[in-house]
């Protein structure tokens, strides 16, 4: 997007070179769930297993925002006249509610525990955690330049940190235990991380929820481009406003205009310095107005809506 001024820095990284990132992370993800599943089977570690299932869970976040990722580039047909960018943000949404999913079975998880402590064989937990939080660290440094620009990436990206954390803890728990005999380390870390990811899913899916809202772009006020709208050479008035998001970065708008009678053989003219005016001012590139002339325009519409 050429103007998009919400303060997102693009660094855009070449599609193709993007989709090898999240290929690779998806790979060295599954490899990881295979190692745990075998070394869990190998151990009787259960800890190990439900890691796995982690690993998993993030390869999966991943693949899906892949598959988004690809569709989203398709050009727009007759089935979908806007283009498939919104997969995206469909995409992300599944990914945060899988993690709010995961999160309250941590909650559940670490409660259980703290009633019914779990022995825990220190060591080999250890040494695979350490692995795994390798994994992670390796998917994330993949996957983080490219989470900056897109909500889909961002909510696999948060998947991988979360199960970054898990190891993380892990370490420490196993650690304590080996040292201390301390076994309620191991559910209290566990709270905290699920707490640390319902705190992160709360700052993040409103702006995915507002997009599939159709909501008010994030950084444009509606009531500022109204007066604008007014403000504007031969503008009588406007009504029948929809300022929305096509996708994360593209903000559109719908509006009749109403155009003074001794204006209306110059409405054409009005109609593209309008556009000019609000790619200008708003980076608002998709616009649609329908210009009406005061003498036969809709009398008593709505300001906003239809």
């Amino acid at each position: 997007m050429p103007h998009d001024h919400h303060g997102h820095h693009h660094h855009h990284i070449d599609p193709q070179a993007g989709d090898a990132r999240v290929a690779w992370a998806v790979a060295v993800n599954m490899a990881l769930t295979v190692a745990q599943v075998i070394g869990g089977l190998l151990s009787g570690s259960l800890a190990l297993i439900a890691d796995a299932l982690h690993n998993f869970s993030d390869a999966v976040a991943l693949i899906i925002a892949f598959a988004a990722r690809k569709i989203a580039r398709r050009p727009a047909d007759a089935q979908m006249s806007f283009g498939y960018g919104r997969v995206e943000v469909v995409a992300a949404l599944v990914n945060y509610t899988t993690l709010v999913v995961i999160a309250i079975y941590l909650v559940y998880e670490g409660v259980a525990r703290f009633f019914d402590p779990q022995p825990i064989d220190g060591w080999l937990v250890v040494w695979i955690a350490v692995i795994a939080l390798v994994i992670d660290l390796v998917t994330a440094a993949l996957t983080y330049s490219m989470s900056r620009d897109s909500m889909n990436i961002r909510a696999a990206f948060l998947h991988n940190v979360a199960d970054a954390l898990g190891s993380v803890a892990v370490i420490v728990a196993g650690t304590l235990v080996i040292l201390k005999g301390w076994t309620w380390v191991d559910p209290l870390v566990t709270l905290l991380i699920a707490g640390y990811i319902l705190w992160h899913v709360k700052a993040e899916i409103g702006s995915v929820i507002r997009v599939l809202m159709l909501g008010q772009p994030v950084g444009v006020d509606t009531g500022d481009v109204i007066a604008d709208i007014r403000a504007a050479e031969g503008v009588e008035d406007v009504h029948h406003v929809h300022l929305w998001l096509m996708q994360e970065h593209q903000a559109a708008l719908q509006a009749h205009v109403v155009v003074a009678s001794t204006d209306w053989p110059g409405a054409e003219a009005i109609r593209s310095d309008l556009k000019a005016r609000l790619a200008r001012n708003f980076g608002i590139a998709h616009t649609t107005l329908e210009l009406e002339s005061a003498a036969h325009g809709c009398s008593g519409a709505q300001l906003i809506g239809h």
